[in-house]
Parts: structure tokens; C-alpha cells; sequence
């Protein structure tokens, strides 16, 4: 792999974490909260899945790229049911209890999910000095998540236990790590656009009939529906297009390093749109995962 491929596919990658990064935040804004509920988490997650393949369809029939052959239709079926399902739906349950600080940190988990599943996947192999380098980032992240619960999660000092809402989170994780895995996989083979345009027609005969069943009863506020708006053109398709395109250029267990980022991005993205606070403790956190994701990403470069 060359120099340039890997960078390209860096600052693919850097593109597509930074759109997913305000899903969080933009997601609260739908959903609301325990104390003001506004959108479901599964209409949220339906009606966003059901307007990008809408326009994934019309994508489709302009293009008209060469059709999926054999076995890439079941990954394609994995991917449609873990990133245009399961990572929305379990994110979206989660976001009506938690703030947008809170699950960003929590989903800082999703590196070392993803360069796993793909070592588990592809058969590919790191050297130790990169799974060092993965953990201590997922660790820091981790740490971070926990040092903050008393401002992030509303729970006291010192308490560790793991929310209903974290499990949601944690569930998340999982799906998005797969789907990011197998998506890249395909995306080797086909555009990236034709991946995720395709995962989201694949899906819609769940999710365009799901959307109209769970379509709120009461009237939503123009907020909610221009959160909407952006998670069903950006996070469910734009993104995707950069961060697929990056994870098949770069390497998923190199590219996937740059979610470190996304915890901290995901902050960045709250304070404006939620109102909640940045701090030094975060920025400290910050330059440390950013050491741990160059370093892994020295290792593989050395490997």
C-alpha cells in the first residue's frame, strides 16, 4: 500500500467520524429526553434508514453500477442489518436516557471493535505494539467516560455500575464494528456509495412500512425534524460514502484507529447543539488518544 493510498484513506476516514460524530447530539435532539420525549428511537431510526434509500434507489438508478454477485449479497445483508438497523436503533433507545457527552464516550469503544472484527474477518494480523497502542486508546476513552459519570450520567462518586442505557450503547458499538467491517469489505470490490445505497434498498422493505407505523402521533418541533433530516442525509448516507471509501483505501485496522477522535468530536458537536460543557480533562484525554492512534498507526505502517 502506498504512502498516498494510506493518507487518502486517513482523511476519508477523519471526514466520515466527523459526521458521525454529531449523530449523538443531533439524535438528542430528536428523541429528547426521559423528562421531554419527543421522537421514538425506532421511528428516528426507521424514518432515517427509509429517506436515504429513497434517495439510495434514485443514486442507484443514475449510476446503475454493475450489480452484487454471490456471496457479497449476504455481507451486504450483515451490513444492512448492523448499521442501517442495529447501530440506529440501540443508539437511538440509548439517547432518550443519556446526554451527548455521556454516549460519545461510551462509543469510544467502537476502535478496537472494528480493528477487531476485521482481524477476525479478513484473517488480517497486527503486530503487538499495535494492539498495545488500540487498548491503552480504548482504555483512556474508557477512563474518561468514567471520570466524568458524576456531570455525564448523573451517578455519584465513585459508582461504576454499567446503565441500562451503556448496555444500549455497548450493543451499538458491536453493530457498528461489524457493519463498518463487512461494509469495508465490499467497498474493496464496489464503490462505496453502492455499498450503503444498496444496505439501505436491501433494508427497505422493513423500514419504509416501519417508518409509516411508528410515525409520532403528536406534533414534533421543527428541531426534531431537522435532526432528522440530517441523520437520514448524512449520517445514513453521505458519511458513509467518505468513511467506507477510507476503511477500503487505508485498511480497516488502520483507519479505524481514527474513531479514537470521535468521543471527543462528539463533545466538540454537544456544546452548541445540547448546551452541555467542555473541560480541561477532556482536552488532556484528547491529546492522549491522539498519541495512542499514531502510534498504532506507526506500527502497522512498520509492521
Amino acid at each position: 500500500m502506498s504512502y498516498s493510498t494510506e493518507m487518502k484513506g486517513y482523511v476519508l476516514g477523519v471526514i466520515g467520524v466527523t459526521v458521525f460524530a454529531a449523530t449523538l447530539p443531533i439524535t438528542k435532539i430528536a428523541v429528547g429526553s426521559d423528562a421531554e420525549p419527543l421522537m421514538s428511537g425506532q421511528f428516528v431510526t426507521l424514518a432515517r434508514a427509509a429517506i436515504a434509500a429513497m434517495l439510495s434507489a434514485l443514486w442507484l438508478l443514475w449510476v446503475r453500477p454493475p450489480m452484487l454477485r454471490g456471496r457479497d449479497w449476504l455481507w451486504l445483508g450483515v451490513t444492512a442489518c448492523a448499521v442501517v438497523i442495529g447501530f440506529p436503533l440501540f443508539m437511538g433507545l440509548a439517547m432518550r436516557h443519556v446526554d451527548g457527552t455521556h454516549a460519545s464516550v461510551v462509543l469510544g469503544a467502537l476502535p478496537l471493535a472494528t480493528a477487531a472484527c476485521g482481524a477476525l474477518l479478513h484473517g488480517q494480523r497486527a503486530p503487538r505494539h499495535f494492539w498495545l497502542a488500540a487498548v491503552a486508546g480504548a482504555a483512556l476513552v474508557m477512563a474518561f467516560a468514567m471520570w466524568n459519570a458524576p456531570t455525564a450520567a448523573g451517578f455519584g462518586m465513585g459508582s461504576l455500575s454499567i446503565t441500562g442505557a451503556d448496555l444500549l450503547l455497548l450493543c451499538a458499538v458491536l453493530c457498528a464494528a461489524l457493519g463498518y467491517t463487512t461494509g469495508a469489505d465490499l467497498a474493496k470490490k464496489h464503490r462505496s456509495e453502492t455499498v450503503i445505497s444498496w444496505a439501505l434498498v436491501v433494508a427497505s422493505p422493513i423500514t419504509l412500512p416501519g417508518m409509516l407505523m411508528t410515525w409520532p402521533s403528536a406534533p414534533m418541533p421543527a428541531a426534531s425534524w431537522f435532526a432528522l433530516a440530517y441523520v437520514a442525509l448524512f449520517s445514513m448516507w453521505i458519511g458513509f460514502f467518505a468513511w467506507y471509501r477510507g476503511l477500503a483505501l487505508g485498511g480497516v485496522m488502520r483507519v479505524s484507529q481514527v474513531q479514537l477522535l470521535q468521543p471527543f468530536l462528539g463533545i466538540l458537536f454537544s456544546i452548541p447543539l445540547l448546551g452541555e460543557s467542555w473541560s480541561w480533562s477532556a482536552v488532556t484525554f484528547a491529546g492522549a488518544v491522539v498519541a495512542c492512534v499514531m502510534l498504532g498507526r506507526r506500527a502497522l505502517r512498520h509492521a
